[in-house]
């Protein structure tokens, strides 16, 4: 006893003020880039009288764009995401949808919702593809710009490739089939490319939940917070982490993260990457990473850029089961990408994206599961053996927890003072809650299922998506408890 006692008292000595400030560090980071992007926001607002999106709207000099969208098993939402997708307010747009082998009626849906019909045309192969083409299918009437892919089953990314190979306009969007799109998304996020036409190589906009929000005629007509709890947590961290994280990034220039889906790039820069990376389980953020790697390489002026106003809606994980696997493996790609590309890490020629970017992502987001379970398994202990001072104990708990708390409410005062996007009260007292309710038991929670991931990948454990529980899209989406689909693993 004595000896373990022994033990934890050089444990304590060695790590409980770095423990603190290292709390004290990531939650004080969080408060800057929140604050780097209420700047961002401020100026983004009062520039939106004087963007000229109406001109670009009818302009038919507006740079083209493909909206490229792999689909597996998602006859449930794939004709009102489509929909949605045509409709969208730009001068000259096109959907690709790519049919990644699904096992149930989504191509037939297709085929019938938008009388296609096949097309001989041939399709190069500018990224090479592993799932052999089954067919292409397109719209027998020219109002329609719907090309769709039919192809065997190997995952997003190679869908995404083959969409990719297909597409003809200067600019390639990827979306998510399962995912809503604001009307005026398209001219918002290709704006940096119109203003900056030769340095502007990618763009992500904002993801949202639209769990609790009414959708009607594949648009999201009124904002609400969903009536699970689960699901309201991830309301705020989506704020945190894509309105605010993202911009605050945009604006030191040094954002290396687009999330797969909503992310706008330009075409011959994806072709000159080589597309998505197959075999990497986070695929989004490895393809910006290469983009940053091979632009700086080559000594090429560039800028990736965040647009705070654009977004699309996905629906979030319901429960804690499907929550789990999806934080896996967003953990696991975490990894993977960090260690594939260590040697920019702290690499002076790699400017802020090495010098910043690449070790906050190390310290603050792979490494910070790990910390925060060490802490609480160390300092109860230390507490019952009174090893520990209570008021450490405490000043912890406050540097860790209270502060994050903060910084949540912080965010969401920002969010909603900028874009006001909740018009009931009882919906702002939700997220003021969840905000609060998420660091007891849910952040513990995601920081064993991150450390699971971790560990999967570190032995090497096979890579699977699992299952995903979806209820569709209806015209009264508090009412939409229609027949449940799995997503089987791809």
């Amino acid at each position: 006893m004595e000896i373990a006692r022994g033990i934890l008292t050089t444990i304590f000595a060695i790590v409980a003020w770095p423990m603190l400030l290292y709390f004290l560090v990531i939650n004080t980071s969080y408060l800057v880039l929140i604050g780097l992007a209420s700047t961002n926001f401020a100026a983004y607002l009062r520039r939106t009288f004087f963007s000229g999106e109406r001109a670009v709207a009818g302009s038919p000099l507006s740079l083209g764009i493909s909206v490229v969208m792999p689909a597996y098993n998602e006859e449930m939402v794939i004709t009102t995401s489509v929909r949605s997708v045509l409709d969208l307010r730009y001068p000259d747009h096109e959907v690709i949808v790519v049919n990644d082998g699904s096992k149930d009626a989504t191509l037939q849906k297709l085929i019938e919702t938008f009388s296609l019909e096949l097309d001989a045309r041939e399709v190069p192969e500018r990224i090479p593809v592993r799932g052999a083409l089954r067919g292409v299918w397109r719209s027998n009437d020219p109002a329609i710009p719907l090309t769709v892919v039919d192809k065997e089953n190997s995952g997003r990314s190679d869908s995404l490739n083959a969409g990719i190979n297909i597409s003809a306009k200067d600019l390639v969007v990827m979306v998510d089939a399962d995912s809503l799109i604001d009307p005026d998304a398209l001219l918002t996020v290709s704006k940096p490319f119109a203003d900056d036409p030769e340095n502007v190589v990618a763009t992500g906009g904002v993801v949202r939940a639209v769990n609790g929000c009414r959708v009607s005629a594949g648009r999201v007509v009124q904002v609400g917070m969903p009536k699970e709890m689960v699901a309201r947590i991830q309301v705020v961290e989506y704020l945190r982490a894509f309105l605010l994280g993202r911009t605050g990034w945009s604006q030191l220039k040094a954002l290396i993260l687009i999330s797969g889906a909503f992310g706008m790039f330009r075409r011959d820069v994806l072709l000159e990457a080589g597309g998505l990376d197959p075999d990497c389980i986070g695929e989004d953020f490895e393809l910006v990473m290469r983009i940053h790697k091979k632009m700086i390489d080559s000594k090429r002026r560039y800028r990736v850029v965040f647009v705070a106003e654009p977004v699309s809606w996905t629906e979030v994980p319901p429960n804690l089961t499907v929550l789990a696997r999806q934080r896996r493996r967003w953990h696991r790609g975490l990894w993977e990408v960090l260690s594939q590309y260590r040697g920019m890490t702290l690499n002076p020629r790699y400017g802020r994206v090495g010098m910043i970017a690449l070790p906050f992502y190390w310290l603050f987001e792979l490494i910070a599961p790990a910390l925060e379970l060490s802490g609480l398994i160390l300092v109860p202990l230390g507490l019952w053996l009174g090893l520990v001072d209570p008021h450490y104990a405490l000043l912890l708990l406050l540097v860790s927890y209270v502060y994050a708390i903060f910084v949540s409410l912080v965010a969401l005062v920002v969010e909603e003072a900028s874009f006001h996007r909740y018009t009931k009260w009882r919906d702002l007292w939700a997220c003021i809650l969840a905000a609060v309710v998420e660091n007891f038991g849910y952040r513990q929670l995601t920081a064993i299922w991150r450390l699971q991931g971790w560990w999967a990948a570190l032995r090497g454990s096979a890579a699977e998506w699992g299952t995903m529980t979806r209820t569709g899209f209806s015209d009264e989406r508090d009412a939409a408890v229609t027949a449940a689909e799995e997503r089987l693993s791809r």
